[in-house]
């Protein structure tokens, strides 16, 4: 018993999930002594909506990473979506209909990258790359460069109201987040589509073997980050009220960091839930702390960058643990 707990307590030592989680506490104690406004309810608050917006989106991008593919088109994808279901509403569309062709927009995306990457063979990188500059372009031009304003109260409630339950306030966006993590967590961990993503990142061979058709897997998975980044990006947009074509600029960054911190491996195969949470959270705590520090917003890149490259130190040194 004592020697199956041990065994136990050294598998979660080293796990990637558990180094960030502990390093979630140090920044966590760090800067509440450091500050006065970090444990506010406001700040909290804050927090937990921003990193919901960051979370949703990794979902999807770790399934991408996953199966040893990488999706840069995630923020145009936001954009996109929001930009969409701001247009729907301005045209007169009730708020979940419009909201419906936010998502259908990203998993149009989604789907196409899938079907250049699994039936063309297209590299992902260069696909991803290219369809974030032609969506980025179409986004500008469905705007006509200006953001769209006067959003009904109804869908700003998504982004900027919480759920009370007793004396504590929830964000919803955390609520949607939770309850998107759980259900892709079923999906990952139950599911026979989970159990050929996982094949699909260790090895393409084994699934060609047992006859499953590489290229629907992917398909269907770029579709699925498609989705979720959608979401991610409507609930970004209900919580600003406004749908502006430089909206998620930059956010591939932060959502491959989260991914990649949380343990998912750059190598294919290896990816957690649970993992990208704590990345997103540790991600976005970050951020928070080096504003609530006074650090210049110029450094926030550098740092975001400098977090990538430890995730993936991390990783590298985790295979070769393993190798050994």
């Amino acid at each position: 018993m004592l020697a199956s707990l041990k065994r136990s307590s050294i598998n979660w030592a080293n796990r990637q999930e558990f180094f960030v989680f502990v390093l979630l506490l140090v920044v966590i104690s760090y800067l509440s002594l450091a500050t006065n406004t970090f444990l506010t309810a406001n700040n909290l608050q804050n927090v937990a909506r921003n990193f919901a917006y960051i979370a949703i989106p990794a979902f999807g991008e770790s399934m991408v990473i996953i199966i040893g593919g990488i999706d840069l088109s995630v923020g145009a994808v936001m954009a996109l979506a929001g930009l969409v279901s701001a247009l729907g509403m301005r045209f007169g569309l009730p708020v979940p209909i419009a909201v419906l062709g936010g998502i259908a927009s990203g998993c149009l995306v989604g789907w196409i990258n899938g079907s250049l990457i699994g039936r063309i063979r297209f590299p992902p990188f260069i696909v991803t790359l290219g369809t974030m500059g032609i969506f980025r372009g179409i986004i500008y031009g469905l705007a006509g460069g200006w953001p769209v304003l006067d959003l009904p109260a109804s869908f700003t409630y998504l982004g900027q109201n919480n759920l009370v339950i007793g004396a504590a306030a929830f964000p919803i966006p955390m609520i949607v987040m939770l309850l998107t993590a759980i259900i892709l967590a079923l999906l990952m961990n139950i599911s026979a589509l989970g159990r050929y993503i996982f094949a699909l990142g260790g090895s393409e061979e084994v699934l060609t073997v047992t006859g499953i058709g590489l290229a629907q897997v992917k398909i269907v998975v770029y579709t699925l980050c498609g989705c979720l980044t959608a979401i991610g990006g409507i609930l970004m947009t209900a919580r600003l009220g406004v749908a502006a074509p430089t909206a998620a600029t930059g956010y591939e960054l932060d959502i491959i960091a989260a991914t990649v911190i949380g343990g998912t491996s750059l190598f294919g195969g290896e990816g957690s839930v649970l993992g990208v949470l704590l990345g997103a959270a540790f991600m976005q705590i970050l951020r928070n702390g080096l504003v609530l520090l006074g650090f210049p917003a110029y450094w926030q890149s550098a740092t975001i960058g400098s977090m990538i490259l430890l995730g993936l130190l991390l990783d590298y040194w985790r295979q070769r643990r393993a190798r050994l």
